[in-house]
């Protein structure tokens, strides 16, 4: 199984894009010039037509990539001719890994470089087969948890968990705003009781300021929205510039 602490020294910078927006050229090249904007692990997203996890901006930019042609069979050719050195992991809804077949789906995102997978409407209880499939590959299926979380249900999750903790600073959709540092400082006491895993945390990460203080009191902080509306500049130099200023050390 995948690692993810040797891809980061000390504290991870994690960002997420929408493969395909603008295009599929601009993401390719910020892949690949991902050293420059201090970015350690990378989510890749594959647009979809239904994000019901995504604000906004996210889910605008997610149609826009759909319509300008991006399928996950694009996404996937795409990743095939870019050779990075950083963790990239997609994240993407289960339906379109159900209809492109879980078995099929799993060996192709391996295939193109991808180490690990988050899906953000499967839960725990019916993540069984696609686990399954993962281990068989080396991936690692991600596990949520959320600021709500019961300390029961904590236990269950880190007893299955792989790859790192994706925990949710805030409920609801992406772009949103975070939770109190006391609180999430209190749930990664109640994670770490159960789980050596890296514990990134993600949702309501916006800028600079906030990634050094979710680094005092976690393992790695994860962007999103503030970095995909970076892409709106269209211009590849404004982009790895302005994305480089957020995860600035």
């Amino acid at each position: 199984m995948v690692d993810f602490k040797k891809f980061y020294k000390n504290k991870a910078n994690v960002a997420y894009i929408v493969m395909g927006y603008p295009n599929l050229k601009i993401s390719e090249e910020f892949i690949k010039r991902l050293d420059e904007c201090h970015i350690d692990i990378l989510e890749v997203g594959v647009p979809y037509s239904d994000p019901i996890a995504d604000g906004e901006i996210i889910a605008n930019a997610a149609n826009k990539a759909l319509k300008n042609g991006t399928t996950i069979h694009k996404v996937l050719e795409s990743l095939k001719r870019i050779k990075s050195d950083k963790a990239l992991v997609f994240m993407v809804y289960y339906n379109l890994i159900f209809t492109y077949g879980l078995k099929a789906f799993v060996k192709a995102a391996k295939n193109a470089g991808i180490c690990g997978l988050i899906v953000p409407e499967l839960s725990y209880e019916e993540s069984a087969d696609l686990k399954k499939e993962c281990d068989k590959e080396g991936l690692a299926l991600i596990t949520f948890i959320s600021i709500t979380t019961p300390k029961e249900r904590i236990a269950k999750l880190c007893k299955n968990a792989n790859g790192f903790i994706y925990l949710l600073a805030s409920v609801g959709l992406t772009g949103g705003k975070s939770s109190q540092n006391e609180l999430l400082e209190q749930k990664i006491k109640e994670i770490k009781a159960h789980s050596n895993l890296p514990i990134f945390v993600g949702f309501g990460i916006k800028n600079n300021q906030d990634v050094k203080n979710i680094h005092k009191i976690s393992d790695g902080a994860i962007v999103g929205t503030s970095v995909v509306k970076e892409f709106q500049n269209k211009e590849i130099e404004k982009i790895i510039k302005n994305v480089g200023e957020i995860f600035r050390k």
